[in-house]
């Protein structure tokens, strides 16, 4: 008989929600009119005390209302709001109308009087009718969303938990009523006081109740609706959650939310940044302007992970010419069009913008650039960096990292460059493949420059991996979870530096701001990271189970797929054991030995003639003299 009765609403209104626009607003008119009436009813009758349907008092009651009803609630707009979204912008719009419609009736019945309709009507009908239209709304909105939205899913129900019962938690537990995918089942905080209290509706539980509520309510899936708390305090609640089998998905910190407002789209997956606990600090805005306002400046890889930061970062900070040279065509057009769009929406930003085509190790291309253009700054961050790959052609790999940055150094002293800032890598310390031990020849390059009597003050900055740059290792484990695993993993034991793209640029722009000359300055990346625990921390804050021997029914497994040709265990920034503190907190300085001018230009000159890859590799051991080939493939090796 339910069911019955369930299928005949369902039919109905999937034929209302199919009429047209126009048709949906007649009756929605036309049960106002009706709503209206009754109210008429309802407001008399309860002013006299009788029951009356209807007298010459209830049609003059009636011809006022309905003359002034309809022409008030189209021109406020009653009409004009999707019914199925009802919710606060509706009920706004309701209040305006009923505001309006109350004055008039009230002046109407209570001030003027109407003969044979009792003055107190212009008060009493107001009233009724906003809580029997309300009400209508309210409805609607429950039979368009609840019972017809619902039926038609035919996916899985998620059961859901939001853990923040703050605005943020209420606006999204709001947004979330139109998806027929997720029923919510209340709310999670830290408060104790809240516990037990209900939240439109919705049962706040404290987080101490977290374990047993996921398990009698068999939650799927838990919400962090904490945009405004920090890095370590969102670590202690992840950790906290990621014992049970529950997928974890956040907001974005408050800035990241347009306007304030939020929304069920807003909801991401957490990051690594979410996982690592670290907070960002302020960048000091002295050491920020040294080398970037009212300059110009040249970036090279500009079209890169870190280059392309440099450029958002600089184009914010005051800088008057920003030429942005990379090797790459669409790397090249992507930030030019990203960075066109900053300027034109950014008002009293003059900034222009040079786009140039154009490789490190072309002499007379750097020539005209310098000659015409005449850049105060240079932040190097050309390089080739994937280590496989520059393992497999290190000779092209020699001939960019480090012929590319001898090249330029020396076209940017000629022009007389203020300051040379080269990006470096934790890959460089004690180098086990091609690509570290190119980039630590590149750094001793750009220390025997800044030996040199020169006006161009030569530094460089050293820092580890950073998220979401290419070929990271989090958006290709989200990617192997996704597809059911295996998720691949190098070694069980490798470790490494995580740091966002945002703060390396920024740190590598203040760096640059404390330069003298010659220093090789090392960011604070913090804490390594294991990458096993990495992989086992995605895994279950994708509410699925690792499979191993302990868990042979597990969901997703971890492979050991075993080091990649030169990868290494552990990464290292500082080659020695002193380094020095600076004014930034996150800014270390290292002073590092290395070859000679003469030895180098001798080394360098060879490389640039050589061709076969064994003799070059040869070389850079001469060039780099702690490189160790493949050190850590070793115990692999003989293992197999």
């Amino acid at each position: 008989m339910i069911e019955n009765i369930t299928t005949v609403i369902t039919s109905l209104l999937e034929k209302i929600a199919q009429l047209a626009r126009w048709q949906k607003k007649t009756i929605v008119l036309l049960l106002d009119i009706i709503l209206c009436i009754q109210s008429i009813w309802i407001a008399y009758s309860l002013r006299i005390g009788v029951w009356v349907l209807w007298d010459i008092a209830v049609q003059k009651i009636v011809l006022v209302c309905l003359l002034l009803m309809v022409p008030v609630f189209i021109l406020s707009g009653v009409y004009n709001a999707i019914f199925r979204y009802a919710g606060t912008g509706m009920m706004k719009t309701l209040v305006r109308a009923f505001a309006i419609y109350s004055v008039i009736i009230g002046s109407v019945f209570a001030v003027i009087g109407v003969d044979g309709v009792p003055r107190t009507i212009g008060l009493i009908q107001p009233v009724v009718f906003f809580i029997l239209v309300g009400f209508a709304r309210v409805t609607a909105r429950y039979l368009m969303i609840d019972i017809l939205g619902r039926n038609r899913f035919a996916g899985d129900v998620k059961n859901v938990l939001i853990y923040g019962a703050g605005s943020a938690g209420q606006q999204l537990a709001s947004s979330m009523r139109s998806e027929p995918a997720m029923r919510l089942c209340g709310y999670v905080d830290d408060d104790r006081r809240l516990d037990g209290q209900r939240l439109d509706g919705n049962k706040v539980f404290w987080s101490g109740h977290l374990p047993d509520l996921i398990e009698k309510r068999n939650i799927t899936d838990i919400l962090l609706a904490l945009p405004r708390i920090n890095r370590k305090k969102r670590r202690k609640i992840v950790d906290r959650i990621r014992e049970f089998k529950v997928h974890v998905q956040t907001l974005p910190n408050i800035q990241e939310i347009i306007a304030g407002k939020i929304a069920f789209s807003d909801i991401r997956e957490l990051e690594i940044e979410d996982l690592l606990g670290r907070e960002p600090v302020l960048p000091n805005e002295l050491l920020f302007g040294r080398t970037i306002v009212g300059k110009t400046v040249l970036v090279t890889g500009a079209g890169g992970s870190i280059g392309g930061e440099l450029c958002r970062q600089i184009a914010k900070s005051g800088a008057r010419r920003l030429i942005l040279l990379d090797l790459s065509e669409f790397s090249l057009y992507v930030i030019e069009k990203e960075l066109q769009n900053f300027v034109a929406n950014r008002e009293g930003l003059r900034l222009e913008l040079i786009p140039i085509l154009g490789s490190v190790v072309d002499a007379g291309r750097l020539d005209e650039i310098f000659s015409r253009w005449k850049p105060d700054t240079v932040f190097h961050a050309a390089a080739y960096k994937h280590v496989p790959l520059v393992e497999a052609n290190p000779i092209e790999g020699i001939r960019n990292n480090i012929l590319g940055t001898q090249t330029l150094a020396a076209a940017a002293e000629a022009a007389q460059v203020k300051d040379f800032i080269l990006i470096s890598t934790d890959k460089a310390v004690r180098p086990t493949n091609v690509m570290g031990a190119t980039k630590r020849a590149a750094e001793q390059v750009i220390q025997n420059f800044a030996d040199t009597a020169s006006a161009t003050r030569f530094s460089m900055v050293r820092f580890g991996n950073v998220l979401g740059s290419s070929g990271s290792v989090v958006p290709l484990f989200r990617k192997q979870i996704e597809q059911g695993g295996p998720i691949t993993l190098t070694d069980r034991k490798v470790t490494r530096y995580f740091m966002t793209i945002p703060e390396a640029a920024q740190l590598v722009i203040q760096a640059a701001g404390m330069a003298k000359g010659g220093e090789v300055f090392v960011l604070d990346m913090g804490k390594s990271v294991k990458i096993l625990d990495l992989a086992e921390t995605m895994v279950r804050l994708s509410g699925l189970t690792v499979r191993d021997d302990a868990n042979p029914d597990g969901d997703i497994e971890i492979l050991e797929v075993g080091l990649r040709a030169g990868e290494k265990l552990y990464e290292e920034l500082i080659i020695g054991n002193d380094p020095q503190s600076t004014l930034h907190e996150r800014i270390m300085k290292a002073h590092e030995s290395y070859i000679g001018s003469e030895a180098l230009n001798e080394l360098i000159a060879s490389l640039m003639n050589c061709r076969d890859p064994d003799a070059a590799v040869s070389m850079l051991k001469s060039l780099v003299p702690e490189f160790e080939h493949g050190r850590d493939n070793e115990p692999m090796e003989k293992a197999s």
